[in-house]
């Protein structure tokens, strides 16, 4: 089995990793890269310093010129694979950049990724609240009560939300995670061990960790509220003119939507305040990127392509990316396996 070549052979002109959030700093949302970076990083990558993104991209098209990407490092590929897909989804960008001064270039890069923060802090904002609503059972109080506006007493400092952070695997009924985690909140969860509310019904089979893994009515209802309207969580309803999805032409569920939604729910049941790349208690950075990790795994991709089928049918119903496959006895498999076997005699009978 071929090994992945996980550093680079190209002398590295560009500067630190872009896929790491930079700082912070406030811009006018009217701007409309300001309006494309927010749904790009709930889209494509939420994790994101863009200024980084395109010097770096930039720089290593220049190199590209020589040679392939296959000799640049894993990071350096990821990298360019996230800036290649936001010239895609932005198709006059890189005409823009070309022949700007580095500061152009930067200034670019920081419109975009404040468009990013503000749709990541305007998501984290209300879905503070909204989670409350959806772990609640039967619409039953939750005892002991959870307040909307603070997170203090959430994350393992509260057993509804404890249970919900607990790692896959982990038994939260066991005395000893009770006593020593939940009544003392010293649990420190690092971002690789997946919460148990990523599973349908908080079930963790430890022989197909695969099974209903990332379909969970929390993450549905959550996807809802940021992508179709919050509206669209309570009854059945087609995104709204108004709505995220509407806005940007979204039509399909993407990788990486899912991935985004997943670590603003797991921070919203998280008693951290703010939304941080160094919180050691959410470590969400690194949660995110696990995720990545598995879900563009080529290796995995019958699994990914499953589980995207099964949300776009939970989001988008109508769209043909939520159409189910063809039965394996039907009419129709039938029709087109005969037209798949007549191709292939032709071709072999023309070569």
């Amino acid at each position: 089995m071929a090994t992945l070549n996980t550093t680079s052979s190209i002398p590295s002109k560009c500067g630190s990793s872009a896929l790491q959030m930079g700082p912070r700093k406030k811009v006018s949302l009217s701007e409309p890269l300001v309006s494309h970076g927010r749904h790009f990083g709930r889209t494509v990558f939420a994790l994101c310093n863009y200024p980084s993104l395109l010097t770096n991209g930039i720089l290593r098209l220049e190199q590209m010129e020589d040679n392939l990407l296959e000799d640049f490092s894993a990071e350096e590929r990821r990298e360019h694979r996230v800036f290649e897909q936001l010239l895609d989804s932005y198709p006059s960008l890189l005409d823009h950049l070309k022949d700007r001064s580095e500061e152009e270039i930067l200034h670019v890069g920081e419109l975009i990724g404040k468009g990013a923060a503000g749709a990541r802090g305007d998501d984290t904002k209300t879905l503070k609240a909204a989670v409350l609503d959806w772990i609640a059972s039967n619409g039953e109080a939750i005892q002991p009560p959870l307040h909307r506006n603070t997170k203090i007493d959430r994350g393992f400092n509260h057993e509804l939300t404890g249970s919900l952070l607990c790692p896959a695997g982990l038994n939260w009924k066991d005395p000893q995670y009770v006593s020593i985690y939940w009544h003392h909140g010293k649990m420190l969860v690092s971002g690789d061990q997946w919460p148990i509310f990523l599973y349908a019904n908080q079930v963790y089979d430890p022989e197909d960790p695969w099974c209903s893994l990332l379909r969970s009515r929390l993450l549905v209802l959550a996807y809802k509220y940021v992508f179709t309207s919050p509206s669209s969580v309570v009854r059945e309803l087609k995104a709204t003119q108004s709505s995220n999805a509407h806005l940007h032409g979204m039509i399909s569920v993407t990788i990486a939507s899912i991935a985004y939604i997943t670590i603003q729910v797991r921070f919203a049941l998280s008693s951290s305040s703010v939304f941080l790349r160094t919180d050691t208690t959410t470590d969400s950075e690194t949660f995110y990127h696990s995720l990545l990790d598995l879900l563009e795994d080529t290796e995995e991709s019958l699994e990914v392509n499953e589980l995207l089928t099964w949300w776009n049918r939970q989001i988008f119903p109508t769209s043909s990316a939520a159409k189910r496959p063809i039965s394996a006895n039907s009419t129709l498999s039938k029709i087109r396996q005969k037209c798949i076997a007549l191709k292939q005699a032709t071709n072999i009978v023309s070569t």
